[in-house]
């Protein structure tokens, strides 16, 4: 019985100075498990502002300005991102893009910041801008790089490089008035242009932005019948343009 109990008290003994020696070595580590693998993003925002989107269009090396052009660059992004532009491509606000209301679509030009002299070339894809004294609208990627993002405007030389077709001949044509608070301020002002222009086709159309547009469609699409409404049109709710459909 005494043998059993001393044996019982030895083993004990021995694995409590086991314990300490132990405890005398190298701290333990705590077991931290890995934090698991972040999950695959389904957002391609990020990699659009890093990707290949955000190049410049290629030009040849001896390419010569055409045409230069000076005045307020802006610049557009949400809610116009995602949607169909006039090129007929879906508008890429992380894309080296801008809008231009003459130019020919594909055209690219080289743009200018006068105040900081930052330079980037642009391919134009769509229209506008539509506000008076303004002459190119910016992706917002081009924007970023042109120093226009943070002010919204900017003085800038617009040089044209490039031109899929002829900037003085050829082309259609059209008139586009607005923008216009009110739906029937538009539907107004689309009836009188047709009954003044029978021989035109005349649109009213909404904007992502939640104003009205109306558009001339003059007979032929002719640059200089194009002009003459423009000439001759007065509106105290918009300004109109002259624009380029292709």
């Amino acid at each position: 019985m005494f043998n059993t109990a001393a044996r019982s008290g030895i083993w004990v003994v021995a694995m409590l100075v086991v314990s300490v020696l132990t405890g005398c070595g190298h701290p333990k580590q705590a077991r931290v498990p890995p934090p698991p693998a972040p999950e695959p993003s389904t957002s391609t925002e990020a990699s659009r502002e890093t990707g290949p989107d955000l190049a410049e269009p290629a030009l040849p090396l001896d390419a010569r300005p055409i045409a230069t052009e000076t005045g307020k660059a802006s610049w557009y992004g949400p809610p116009y991102h995602n949607r169909v532009g006039s090129n007929g491509e879906v508008y890429n606000m992380h894309a080296m893009t801008a809008a231009h209301r003459t130019l020919p679509l594909g055209s690219i030009v080289r743009v200018t910041n006068l105040k900081t002299g930052h330079a980037a070339l642009v391919r134009i894809t769509d229209r506008g801008p539509f506000i008076q004294g303004r002459i190119l609208d910016l992706s917002l990627a081009a924007a970023k790089k042109l120093d226009v993002y943070l002010p919204g405007t900017a003085e800038v030389k617009v040089e044209v490089m490039h031109t899929p077709v002829p900037i003085e001949t050829g082309g259609r044509w059209a008139v586009q008035i607005g923008a216009f608070a009110k739906e029937g301020e538009a539907r107004r002002i689309a009836d009188q242009l047709t009954r003044r222009y029978r021989t035109a086709k005349v649109q009213h159309f909404g904007s992502p932005v939640g104003d009205w547009w109306v558009r001339v469609r003059v007979l032929d699409d002719d640059r200089e019948t194009a002009r003459k409404v423009v000439a001759e049109t007065r509106t105290p709710e918009g300004a109109a343009f002259l624009v380029r459909l292709d």
